[in-house]
């Protein structure tokens, strides 16, 4: 018996989550939304804190499988549709670099933009987990500034869909330093046509929440 790929993602517009929406809508993956308000503290209440204790999304629901964190559910997802060829198989030359910039987006990109942005000091090298804000941002830069259109190179993976939203909403909360090829690569994601729908269904979504519907 084949395996059900059908998944629930709870989301929320103008979140994190949005990225997820943006892969669903590129995979065309069997789904359904669960819907948080987050103005109203919906992601807060009992509810969502049994399925996520920690109140954030995305999380994600296969059957009885809960995944949490987004590297892993970006992974996951596509994982379940390897026809689509988002994610470098084992033994796969590309594999090494895909899984270095999926744990890097949580473990030290995330971490240097929130302290940027709360003001907080970076710490000493020795204990912080990404070592400092410039070498981070630096790193970043390096690797869109090869001319190549994709994250790893010529070819489109779901690293894209996390780095290219991500730095997309950085660049605009001013929190990403801009380049002309920082820019561009998150224009050529955001441009793909399942980002553009996906985008468009969570500007009607924020708008009903907005109006109380």
């Amino acid at each position: 018996m084949a395996m059900s790929r059908f998944v629930t993602l709870f989301h929320a517009p103008n979140s994190r989550s949005a990225g997820v929406r943006i892969l669903i809508e590129e995979l065309q993956a069997e789904h359904e939304l669960h819907v948080l308000d987050l103005p109203r503290q919906q992601q807060r209440e009992p509810a969502y804190l049994a399925v996520n204790p920690m109140g954030k999304v995305p999380a994600l629901l296969h059957d009885d499988v809960l995944v949490t964190e987004q590297a892993a559910i970006y992974q996951y997802l596509a994982e379940l549709y390897p026809e689509r060829g988002l994610v470098p198989p084992v033994g796969d030359p590309l594999r090494g670099a895909f899984l270095r910039w999926m744990v890097f987006y949580g473990s030290c990109f995330e971490p240097a933009m929130t302290d940027r942005a709360l003001k907080r000091e970076e710490g000493a090298p020795s204990w912080s987990p990404y070592g400092s804000f410039d070498s981070v941002v630096q790193l970043v830069q390096q690797q869109l500034a090869n001319g190549r259109p994709w994250w790893l190179g010529e070819r489109l993976t779901v690293a894209d869909f996390l780095w290219g939203h991500a730095l997309a909403d950085m660049l605009a909360f001013q929190m990403m330093p801009a380049t002309p090829a920082v820019e561009a690569y998150a224009v050529r994601l955001r441009s793909r046509p399942a980002a553009q729908r996906a985008l468009a269904l969570d500007a009607e979504l924020a708008a009903r929440q907005a109006g109380g519907s």
